[in-house]
């Protein structure tokens, strides 16, 4: 692995750059940061492991070893990095229903006050 330069977060870490295995394979490149920088959550990273469109990897935040300023260590080796999931689109929202709230059979703070809103009580 080449010199990778001086550690950096995950705030600053931007597509292009490269992507290694535990055992020091280069996997591929950044091509997007998931994260939430306003609630400081870092999600992982999807990386592409071609030259050309196709070949999108993500991975998970807590197998990201470590970031630096020229490269993305994973904490998988090469075999399981080639095992990591495509990319999938997240749902933009949750969504509850009336029924969710009561879970207990018993008349809980946000039943008895979805009742008084929605009439039934």
């Amino acid at each position: 692995m080449d010199d990778l330069g001086e550690p950096i977060s995950y705030l600053t870490l931007g597509p292009g750059t490269a992507v290694f295995s535990s055992d020091g394979e280069r996997l591929g490149k950044v091509v997007k940061v998931l994260a939430a920088p306003e609630a400081n959550m870092f999600d992982g990273v999807v990386f592409d492991t071609t030259a050309g469109p196709g070949g999108h990897r993500f991975v998970d935040a807590p197998e990201v070893g470590q970031i630096f300023e020229r490269g993305v260590v994973l904490k998988v080796d090469a075999a399981a990095a080639a095992q990591l999931p495509k990319p999938t689109a997240n749902p933009g929202s949750l969504a509850a229903k009336p029924g969710d709230l009561d879970r207990g059979g018993g008349r809980g703070l946000l039943k008895r006050a979805w009742d008084s809103l929605s009439g039934r009580r």
